[in-house]
């Protein structure tokens, strides 16, 4: 065998054994072994339990600052469209019942209500033949304004139930049933784990799978309500209203 045959028997075999490990490293990659890793680049929670990710979900919900909750929420005859912004000093949104929308406004203890002409007169008129006079001027005068709703007042604890982010979420997020982790998905362009309860007849959770594992959407046991969990941790204003925009009803609201 001359030099030059050697040369290029040894470059053949170099080539050879190249590509026989280009062959195995994609073997390993796409065959081999199965797919994809589904967890690359998570935030880890998809490896756990349905039990540890709720879990875990709960604990990053408490500890954030601010969320935006939206979506309904079905109990017993009355369904409530809500869009609310809530941090642990209160909340700011709106709620729909009945076909009758009213901004409610929570800051430390001074809860408010505001709500168009038509919502207080109705509440003042309710079981009534009709409205009078008086009660379409007084109608007037609240509308658009924000009304302080009195700590005393029976509606003060149900209205504020909506500013309150703690009692709020751990009240939604509760899932009923044995849990299980479900399939992976998407919400709103974030990567997620399902979260089932009761084979999906006691919830569903969708958890972020993307930075911490924030709740991102609810699907209520019972079909009793879809919510959307967005802007964790963003700031938003949360102020007491002026004096021009409010007025004191008194110590006990409309009966509603």
């Amino acid at each position: 065998m001359t030099a030059t045959s050697l040369c290029r028997t040894r470059k053949a075999v170099r080539v050879a054994g190249a590509c026989a490990g280009l062959v195995v490293g994609l073997a390993a990659l796409a065959g081999c072994g199965g797919e994809p890793d589904p967890d690359a680049g998570t935030n880890g929670v998809g490896k756990l339990s349905a039990t540890k990710i709720q879990a875990k979900s709960r604990t990053a919900a408490r500890a954030a600052r601010t969320v935006r909750l939206a979506g309904a929420v079905v109990s017993g005859d009355d369904t409530y469209k809500l869009d609310m912004r809530l941090n642990a000093d209160g909340g700011t949104g709106e709620v729909t019942s009945k076909g009758t929308t009213f901004a409610l406004l929570r800051v430390g203890e001074h809860l408010y209500l505001k709500a168009d002409a038509g919502f207080w007169k109705h509440q003042n008129t309710k079981g009534s033949a009709g409205s009078s006079t008086s009660d379409a001027a007084a109608a007037g005068k609240l509308e658009g304004k924000y009304v302080k709703v009195p700590q005393g007042d029976p509606s003060y604890k149900r209205l504020s139930t909506f500013t309150d982010k703690d009692v709020l979420l751990d009240g939604l997020l509760t899932l009923h049933g044995g849990l299980a982790k479900g399939e992976r998905g998407s919400t709103g362009g974030v990567r997620t784990v399902k979260v089932t309860g009761g084979k999906g007849a006691g919830g569903t959770l969708d958890v972020s799978l993307e930075g911490k594992p924030y709740p991102l959407l609810l699907q209520r046991a019972g079909d009793t309500g879809t919510l959307e969990l967005t802007d964790w941790n963003k700031q938003f204003d949360l102020r007491e209203p002026g004096q021009n925009e409010t007025v004191d009803y008194g110590a006990k609201l409309p009966t509603s």
